[in-house]
């Protein structure tokens, strides 16, 4: 079939002229179930801090969370995905794996409240250990650094401790190697054969991190993590860590960054079209678009609706993103 007719007898304009037909031809289209809004839940009672570089968004105790999964619901929100502060933090980071620890605490309660709530728990060290890296440390010629293997056993349990609190999906985000393959073994052996793996595959060392480590207080005190997060200069190295977890038993995909990483969003979709691929729109990108409506300088439902969509073009199966209550309020009156 030949689509290059000439004007005038081709006009492209025909198919805009009403917005019924719009929506008729939508090619990606954009719903309340596609989002997940990450929580931050802190040890304590009572407690709702307002994060000031996230507008809308708070430090939430858990006996603060009914309201909150109540109001999620009734937007159409079907995920969430729970970030822990503990009461006290040491090198390890034992209340991440510990049965009485903040995110053990939280789960229970959320699915008491909404039991069909899918609840994807992130399984990483930063925001539970005094020195606030994603592992335990130990010394290297160039310095301290994250002991990739002895990190290993530790998010094996921290993941199966999230899995008997009754967490749906397991979603390591350190990107140490081989951490897929040490929770699917665990998992497996404590019989949780069924609860899949989320990996942050292709996670960059960006800027766009800055609100997400004040609101989950897991700033590293002093160097970076430079030497496990890739270099946003490289993409082909994204399609070779996808590569390795989905042969580790990686169950869904991650690209984060997202909307400033649509290209590879783009090329990991393209490269494993069967997985479900998922893109954490960040702390940084939502901040960026809260800043400048806030200055008058864009329209900020428009905005967001425009980078949330283009997010899903790319070929985002699903998005982590902040805008998710507000979104969804947004396409609701739509």
């Amino acid at each position: 079939m030949n689509y290059h007719g000439l004007y005038p007898k081709t006009r492209l304009r025909r198919l805009r002229q009403h917005k019924t037909l719009r929506n008729l031809v939508k090619q990606t289209r954009l719903e309340p179930g596609d989002f997940v809004l990450p929580l931050f839940i802190r040890h304590g009672k009572n407690i709702k801090n307002a994060i000031a570089s996230m507008p809308g968004h708070f430090q939430l105790s858990v006996d603060q969370l009914e309201n909150e999964i109540r109001d999620l619901t009734a937007l159409g929100i079907r995920s969430v995905m729970l970030f822990g502060i503990p009461e006290h933090k040491d090198p390890e980071g034992k209340d991440s794996y510990s049965e009485n620890g903040i995110i053990q605490s939280a789960i229970p309660l959320i699915k008491q409240t909404a039991p069909e709530l899918l609840i994807f728990s992130d399984v990483c060290f930063c925001e539970y250990t005094d020195h606030g890296h994603c592992g335990v440390l130990t010394q290297h010629a160039h310095g301290m650094d994250v002991d990739n293997d002895k990190t290993l056993a530790l998010l094996a349990m921290q993941a199966v401790s999230h899995a008997r609190s009754g967490a749906d999906v397991i979603a390591p985000s350190g990107m140490i190697d081989g951490m897929v393959q040490a929770i699917r073994h665990a998992l497996d052996e404590a019989g949780y054969k069924h609860i899949p793996v989320l990996s942050y595959s292709v996670k960059y060392s960006s800027s766009m991190y800055g609100p997400f480590r004040d609101a989950a207080e897991g700033t590293p005190k002093f160097g970076d993590r430079r030497t496990h997060q890739m270099d946003f200069a490289n993409v082909s190295e994204a399609i070779r860590e996808c590569a390795l977890d989905i042969a580790e038993g990686a169950d869904m995909l991650m690209v984060k960054p997202a909307h400033t990483y649509l290209d590879v969003i783009a090329k990991v979709k393209q490269a494993y079209p069967a997985l479900p691929l998922g893109a954490y729109h960040t702390s940084g990108e939502f901040a960026m678009i809260k800043a400048a409506a806030q200055k008058g300088w864009l329209d900020e439902r428009s905005a967001a609706i425009e980078i949330l969509t283009s997010i899903r073009r790319a070929g985002a199966d699903f998005i982590i993103t902040y805008f998710a209550k507000e979104a969804a309020a947004w396409l609701n009156e739509n």
